[in-house]
């Protein structure tokens, strides 16, 4: 299997482990989507795997899009970051083999988003350990992949409704809505996402992916588009006068 350069992988009876190493936070951009994206595809054809644990760095799981590399790019940059991005998702959500997602800390907007791509989710405890999507705040757009996949979760009602507040969950918050399945203390977090992976990898794989597709029927269908077309759509943003604003100033408040 390739090396990365964002991301550390590690395979053990069976199970690999894709850690996200990209930078202090794990901000989503081009590199890390498409590493993703070739990593997924990598370990659903590789006959020595049976399951994946995709997790963070101690107390930060993914900081969500990279919005200094979103603000600091021309057209084609942006089309190619949103293209990898989208077609990663779409690529983790096909995955057939059991995957778990260890949230191991902060994971707000597009790395909430990652995590609700696995099939089971184990989140960490503590104060500023967050999911939720809050794109609102800065007058952001959330792609439609990305509302739909949320909304698979959350429910569409509830889901507009967290948005408008861009409300965020603790892992308690986002137990009780559905966001994750699992709140443990930061350091039990890779140990359960482990033992619940193997625990589905012991299911006959046939019976498993015929499974996984029955019941994620609609999920499957919110990614099942045209990349391209999806991404046509984002782009009337790019030249709008107010998200142009919006990103000079978070630019200026990181000086």
């Amino acid at each position: 299997m390739p090396e990365y350069s964002t991301l550390r992988i590690s395979k053990t009876d069976r199970l690999a482990t894709v850690t996200l190493d990209n930078g202090r936070v794990n901000a989503i951009d081009t590199p890390l989507s498409r590493d993703l994206h070739s990593t997924f595809l990598e370990l659903d054809g590789d006959d020595g795997i049976d399951g994946v644990v995709l997790a963070g760095k101690p107390h930060c799981f993914c900081a969500g899009l990279d919005v200094k590399m979103l603000a600091t790019s021309d057209r084609a940059a942006l089309r190619d970051f949103f293209v990898a991005y989208l077609s990663a998702l779409q690529t983790m959500v096909r995955f057939r083999k059991p995957l778990v997602a260890a949230v191991t800390g902060y994971a707000p907007a597009g790395g909430t988003i990652i995590a609700l791509t696995a099939d089971y989710r184990v989140m960490g405890r503590g104060s500023k350990h967050t999911v939720g999507m809050n794109e609102f705040n800065m007058s952001l757009q959330i792609p439609r992949m990305m509302a739909d996949i949320f909304a698979y979760y959350a429910g569409e009602s509830t889901a507009w409704t967290a948005v408008q507040q861009a409300r965020m969950y603790d892992s308690d918050a986002a137990l009780a809505a559905g966001l994750v399945n699992e709140s443990v203390e930061v350091d039990q977090v890779i140990d359960r996402a482990e033992a619940h992976c193997r625990r589905l990898m012991q299911v006959h794989a046939p019976v498993y992916q015929r499974t996984k597709r029955y019941l994620r029927r609609g999920l499957l269908a919110v990614v099942d588009h045209d990349i391209e077309d999806m991404v046509d759509v984002i782009e009337e943003d790019f030249d709008d006068p107010v998200f142009q604003q919006m990103t000079q100033m978070f630019l200026a408040s990181l000086k």
